[in-house]
């Protein structure tokens, strides 16, 4: 039984939006489903999956994630799936509330920062963002640049 439990936790990470962490702000990461066809998970599984310019939204009650590019599955012939097709986000009612609070302050949006198998489920890191400046860009890689020149200093002295 814990043999099966420790295989259904493995993480295997698909794709990192490593330009949401640089562009935008992070102020609360939300762990999400996704509803997905059978040939967008083949192709998950291949890694033929984009995340630039995607981002969700509330709608209707429920939360939409647009602008995700999933290549089709070469293997699945003519019934395919659209690339670009919008795809609903599963989230409890009472976290879409939470969630399109927080995205009812200016300025805030949703924006997913990881996709990732959780066992055989697709998983979505989604994250409450707000876009940096592009002053705030520059003072935070000349701190990163700072505390980079102590470490190694600190390891030069520790020699």
């Amino acid at each position: 039984m814990i043999e099966n439990e420790q295989k259904a936790r493995k993480f295997k990470s698909i794709v990192t939006n490593r330009k949401a962490f640089r562009d935008y702000e992070i102020f609360e990461k939300r762990e999400v489903g996704i509803e997905l066809m059978g040939s967008e998970v083949k192709s998950l599984r291949a890694g033929k999956v984009n995340l630039s310019d995607c981002y969700a939204a509330v709608e209707h009650g429920e939360i939409i994630l647009y602008n995700l590019h999933i290549s089709p599955y070469e293997m699945s012939g003519k019934q395919g799936h659209e690339p670009l097709r919008p795809r609903r986000l599963l989230l409890h009612k009472r976290e879409i509330r939470k969630l399109f609070a927080a995205t009812e302050e200016k300025g805030f949006t949703l924006i997913p920062l990881k996709i990732y198998f959780s066992g055989p489920y697709v998983k979505i890191e989604l994250g409450v963002c707000r876009g940096r400046k592009m002053y705030d860009k520059r003072e935070r890689t000349a701190r990163m640049e700072a505390d980079r020149a102590i470490q190694r200093a600190m390891r030069r002295k520790t020699k």
